[in-house]
């Protein structure tokens, strides 16, 4: 059977869901060809369920600090099963949400593996899809545009392959049904920082190992000297610099061990579980890409700034084009593209608009260049910095680690970057993305009145730092 259609869309994920809702928005004939469940590694394997998992550790952290509070609590335990099955509820609603998105927006869904077909008697160019549903019967869909969202997965560190019962990527880690009596994570970026943070929480003896010389590597040095400061006061024991020694590792009964080396230096060490979260490559393999002009670069496709690959019918967005590998990128790259092919004005895609954010406790978020970035494209900089513990609201919550950092351009004023640690920065940082959209000064949003007492008035006052007029300190 042959399904004709304005678009088609190669994975159903954040980005895919939504580049459909927008193409049906306007008026598009829209299908979706998506092998698992719609919302992808976002919803299923990624954002939803680990943040469920942090709020779970975050909970149980406050409850055991409750005393500071003034509230004397005896007998908290974590019940992991029940923590487990909390996260499974929230995903599980959210994915009935996105299949009500689908049928209230009329598009229709394919259940199958899509594979990229050449020219053809269907086609005269490539871009139609041959679709092996999950039933065993085949569809051939010809669509007029085709976004590839096939997303990503956990690289592998060859030699440490996960096996479900010593080595784990962050996919199993997901699905563990008891919580280990310690851990190792090899990866000191987003998700291996997040993982930490939250099995400290839960009572896990951590050990983060990262080849670089700071945790959160693209981020602000400032912000990895704090978060590791932080980390190290609740007990995470944090090695940067450090090479794993993939041939050392040995597995036991109940544990493991393997050696790292720190300069000339050589470390064992032993854990009952080992995550390896060395980042995602993309999903490209097995899609049929090879029967189009589409090009890939260092294992991610290749896109212009409207999302287009080598063919100009053909976009690609998400985490299978490298990048920015976050859903909210995702979603806004889909958007774009539905956009571009509608024949709408788009705005060229600018990663360094995409806010960033890591949600340990504290929490981290940053939009547009670092301190250190933006010195090393030849600009003057000023800077400006405010700490949590002058803020009233802070102090209210029991939490009155971190800042905010305000880079701007010397020159133009212009703000380049935003970094944050801290109590809920990852709901602050929109007010810096706003900013840096509307190529804002550090003055225009000093300006904007934030209301007292809120979390929000670090960032006015780190604005006002920038010119050295911050008013609490």
């Amino acid at each position: 059977m042959t399904i004709t259609c304005d678009i088609a869309i190669l994975g159903g994920g954040t980005g895919g869901y939504v580049a459909a809702i927008r193409a049906a928005q306007l008026g598009k004939d829209v299908v979706i060809i998506e092998e698992d469940k719609l919302g992808g590694t976002c919803l299923h394997r990624g954002c939803i369920p680990s943040k469920s998992l942090l709020r779970s550790a975050e909970v149980y952290a406050d409850i055991k600090e409750s005393e500071s509070y003034g509230i004397e609590t005896s007998g908290a335990k974590v019940v992991f099963p029940n923590v487990q099955q909390r996260k499974t509820d929230i995903v599980e609603q959210l994915h009935q949400g996105v299949k009500y998105l689908m049928r209230k927006n009329k598009i229709k869904v394919l259940h199958g593996k899509g594979r990229v077909t050449g020219p053809s008697i269907f086609s005269p160019k490539s871009g139609a899809v041959a679709v092996e549903l999950s039933d065993g019967e085949m569809e051939t869909v010809v669509p007029t545009h085709l976004i590839i969202a096939t997303g990503s997965r956990p690289r592998i560190l060859p030699g440490l392959e996960p096996d479900g019962i010593h080595i784990l990527s962050s996919d199993e880690a997901l699905l563990m049904e008891q919580l280990p009596q310690s851990m190792i994570i090899i990866g000191g970026g987003a998700i291996g920082v997040e993982w930490a943070s939250m099995l400290n929480d839960f009572g896990v003896q951590v050990t983060i190992v990262e080849a670089a010389n700071q945790l959160l590597p693209q981020e602000d040095e400032d912000v990895s000297k704090e978060l590791t400061r932080i980390f190290v006061r609740r007990g995470i024991k944090v090695l940067t610099g450090s090479k794993v020694l993939v041939d050392t590792y040995q597995a036991n009964d109940g544990d493991f061990s393997l050696n790292i080396q720190q300069g000339d230096q050589t470390t064992s060490l032993s854990a009952e579980k080992l995550l390896v979260s060395i980042g995602r490559q993309a999903n490209i393999e097995n899609i049929g890409i090879e029967n189009t002009d589409v090009r890939t670069e260092k294992g991610f496709i290749a896109v212009n700034a409207f999302m287009q690959t080598g063919e100009a019918h053909i976009y690609a967005i998400g985490d299978v084009i490298g990048g920015v590998q976050l859903a909210h990128a995702a979603s806004h790259e889909g958007i774009a593209a539905v956009n571009h092919i509608h024949g709408e004005t788009v705005h060229p895609y600018e990663s360094q608009l995409i806010p960033r954010c890591v949600y340990t406790r504290p929490e981290v978020a940053s939009v547009g260049y670092t301190e250190k970035e933006s010195k090393e494209s030849g600009l003057d900089v000023k800077v400006g910095k405010f700490p949590f513990q002058a803020i009233g609201k802070s102090l209210v919550h029991g939490s009155k680690d971190g800042f905010v950092k305000v880079v701007a351009d010397v020159k133009t004023n212009d703000i380049l970057g935003v970094q944050m640690i801290g109590l809920h920065v990852t709901d602050l940082i929109s007010e810096a993305a706003l900013a840096q959209v509307l190529n804002a000064t550090p003055w225009e949003v000093s300006q904007t009145i934030h209301p007292h007492p809120t979390l929000s008035e670090v960032l006015g006052e780190a604005m006002l730092a920038v010119d050295g007029n911050a008013i609490g300190m």
